[in-house]
């Protein structure tokens, strides 16, 4: 599997392959399944039931050389499949940066949403192709897929910045993302 490159990194060009949704030269690979998403999603029945099944991938992220270290400016693609586990949307684990630093998405393709909470108030932006969704500082942030094609967008962030999953499971998101009746997002308190 290949790994981050070593600081320090030399000028590179990275490649984007938009069918494959790859980079290269690449980094490593993370595939989550429903098993990794333990205490996610409201249904926690519906989720338990189907990792003991079919255990899913809900999503990727190919990575590029660049390292999650300071100063370096790291990118990943996340793709999303499509799905609903009891009616909310297939959805990445969510993370806070420890070192409050900002981070961009730029949607690719598909349709989704970047789910946004700062322990008080919840944003939520649509990403469509061509979107640039800014995360500020010290706002956790999850991405949802809200279509019926996978949804893939490209992350930049500081690799200083660091992940703290754990924050999300113990402070939720604010709100939940559901299919509504139109087929669109329809965020409901995350208590619900």
């Amino acid at each position: 599997m290949p790994e981050f490159h070593t600081p320090p990194i030399m000028p590179m060009a990275i490649r984007f392959d938009h069918e494959q949704l790859t980079l290269a030269p690449a980094g490593p690979t993370l595939t989550r399944r429903m098993s990794d998403l333990e205490g996610l999603f409201r249904d926690e029945a519906a989720r338990a039931a189907a990792a003991a099944g079919e255990n899913p991938v809900v999503y990727t992220v190919t990575s590029s050389p660049v390292p999650e270290a300071n100063r370096e400016l790291p990118q990943s693609i996340t793709t999303i499949m499509p799905g609903t586990t009891s009616g909310e949307f297939w959805m990445t684990k969510g993370h806070q940066h420890p070192d409050h630093q900002g981070e961009i998405y730029l949607a690719i393709t598909g349709r989704g949403g970047i789910l946004m909470f700062d322990g008080e108030q919840t944003s939520w932006l649509e990403m469509l192709p061509g979107t640039i969704g800014y995360i500020p500082p010290g706002w956790a942030h999850r991405s949802v897929n809200t279509g019926t094609e996978p949804y893939a967008f490209l992350a930049v962030y500081p690799g200083g910045a660091g992940h703290d999953y754990d924050w999300v499971v113990e402070h939720g998101m604010g709100k939940r993302a559901f299919r509504g009746p139109d087929g669109s997002a329809l965020l409901r308190p995350f208590a619900e």
